[in-house]
């Protein structure tokens, strides 16, 4: 089951997902919290805009690496825990 993140509105972090079009989601909505366009982020990661929106649409097989890239240069990074909040 996939929540809907609240695109246009200000995104409350951290944010946990369990699926790839959560985290497509939550990359959507930070990048137009921050204002810029999906041709912003492409350019500025050197990545082209094909990769941005599949990977917001939640595309499963993009690219780990590139996704990542995408996660730093929003200001956001992967935190991997076991489940419950433990350390």
């Amino acid at each position: 089951m996939s929540k809907s993140l609240p695109i246009g509105k200000i995104v409350a972090l951290p944010q946990t997902v369990s699926t790839v079009a959560e985290v497509g989601s939550l990359v959507q909505a930070v990048r137009k919290q921050q204002g810029m366009t999906q041709i912003d982020v492409a350019g500025l990661g050197g990545i082209g805009n094909r990769f941005i929106v599949d990977l917001e649409k939640g595309k499963e097989t993009v690219q780990m690496q590139k996704a990542m890239d995408v996660l730093a240069l929003l200001g956001l990074e992967l935190v991997i825990r076991k489940k419950g909040g433990g350390q």
